[in-house]
């Protein structure tokens, strides 16, 4: 009967992982890898500047992934295309479904993604990390990766966002941020993904904003992020490069070694016009800054958005105009921009009264998590996994600290269809099995979508479906 049931549980597996592999198989789109060099990024020789914006209709009261949302995906990217933007920051998907259509619109806009990792029921607990930091919470951020990693146009992976806050409490949650993004790290290189940058966004908070940066880019190479992003609303208009304090975020960075920029800007305390667009791409912010992201795209209860949707339709607001023109008056330079090339990495923060962790040293990878570097992550378990409990009480802890560099790759999986490879992609099937699978036919809406897109740009009209 063990034999038997071995046998049974193989087939089982291999089904299960030949119909994950097939629902999300590798489709055609493209758009040049970005990569980090120095302290900026580049897309093939060229550097790299994020114009882009926030991007999750609904919000977290009715949390829905958007890059999941065909029609939406047609209401919205010829919006996009309109304002001239490059990126857009979606802060949670569902992990467990094929993303083509819209991967493959946006791919046709000339458009990349910036994606976190959590959401809601999958994260770490900001109250109590130690126990949020757990098997299955891992599995579904490195479900999560197996979705997107084929994408050429998936620029970046943030592996928390705004864990630590304004509270000094809060700081301890630092070690269970760089843990993840160590093991993201090594998942994407152990699975044989290409270098996909990963990196944390952090809160605009005066007090630990310049040790959380150094603690992201301190220790071995295995721990440190990517990049490093933060959330700055200081530039409220009317204002200036020197009013704002801009400046003087400028001078603290000049020599840090990472790619910086803005993952939420456009203070909305006054009217907004965006005067901050012109000197983040200006040469004084260029030599340290790579862009930002603007906070945001639709209309929610905070106020924010510079669009409003109903259903299939979008009105466009005050301030989408204004973004529109900000961007329009502001060229990308098409000069590196004065980046350093090489840099050093720096000195991990002491303890103070602002920032707890009062060592260098990090949770090891909990043991359930470690098979997934070898074997795949399997299926995602989308937004209400687990029952809807999530992962954050699911047990499976780290219960060790793990050695300095013990992170680096140890192996190079199957589960990339190759370093230039533009689809989805599945991890879960062997090598054996992903050579033999039958991919299915290739589907209309992504073309369908794109020609959309194109169509509704070059008409300059909202979309109404």
């Amino acid at each position: 009967m063990k034999g038997l049931n071995s046998i049974l549980a193989t087939s089982v597996a291999f089904n299960a992982a030949v119909t994950f592999a097939s629902v999300l198989a590798p489709r055609q789109s493209s758009l040049p890898t970005v990569s980090v060099k120095g302290n900026a990024f580049f897309a093939g020789s060229n550097r790299f500047y994020i114009r882009g914006i926030d991007y999750q209709p609904g919000g977290s009261s009715q949390l829905a992934d958007p890059i999941a949302d065909s029609a939406g995906c047609a209401r919205d990217i010829p919006e996009f295309t309109k304002l001239g933007i490059n990126a857009i920051r979606v802060y949670s998907v569902d992990n467990s479904v094929n993303h083509d259509s819209c991967m493959n619109a946006l791919a046709a806009a000339g458009i990349y993604l910036i994606l976190d990792v959590n959401s809601p029921l999958y994260s770490i607990n900001r109250q109590d990390p130690a126990p949020s930091y757990n098997a299955m919470y891992l599995q579904s951020v490195f479900a999560t990766i197996d979705s997107f990693a084929n994408y050429s146009n998936t620029l970046a992976f943030f592996s928390g966002n705004e864990v630590i806050n304004e509270t000094t409490a809060s700081t301890v949650t630092a070690p269970y941020i760089k843990a993840v993004t160590r093991d993201m790290k090594q998942y994407i290189g152990d699975r044989g993904y290409r270098q996909i940058p990963v990196g944390y966004s952090a809160a605009d908070v005066t007090s630990n904003r310049y040790e959380t940066a150094e603690y992201m880019n301190c220790g071995t190479d295995d721990e440190r992020s990517d990049f490093f992003a933060f959330n700055d609303y200081s530039w409220c208009d009317p204002s200036s490069y020197t009013q704002s304090g801009w400046d003087q975020k400028v001078a603290l960075f000049s020599n840090y070694s990472l790619p910086i920029f803005l993952s939420e800007y456009g203070c909305n305390t006054n009217k907004r016009s965006f005067q901050e667009v012109a000197s983040l791409y200006g040469s004084d912010m260029t030599p340290v800054y790579s862009g930002g992201l603007v906070y945001e795209y639709s209309q929610e209860s905070n106020d924010f958005g510079i669009v409003t949707i109903n259903g299939n339709s979008v009105s466009e607001n005050a301030d989408f105009a204004a973004l529109q023109a900000a961007f329009k008056n502001t060229s990308l330079p098409t000069d590196d921009g004065g980046y350093k090339s090489t840099g050093t990495p720096s000195q991990c923060p002491a303890q103070s009264s602002t920032w707890l962790p009062g060592t260098d040293a990090l949770p090891a990878m909990p043991d359930g998590a470690v098979t997934y570097l070898s074997n795949g992550a399997g299926p995602g378990p989308g937004l209400k996994g687990n029952n809807g409990a999530g992962s954050q009480n699911a047990g499976g802890a780290s219960t060790g600290t793990a050695t300095a560099g013990s992170g680096q790759v140890t192996a190079t999986g199957a589960a990339a269809s190759g370093s230039t490879a533009t689809g989805t992609g599945s991890a879960t099937a062997s090598k054996a099995a992903a050579a033999n699978l039958h991919m299915p036919s290739m589907s209309l809406a992504p073309f369908v979508c794109g020609v959309v897109v194109v169509l509704s740009s070059m008409l300059g009209a909202s979309l109404v479906l």
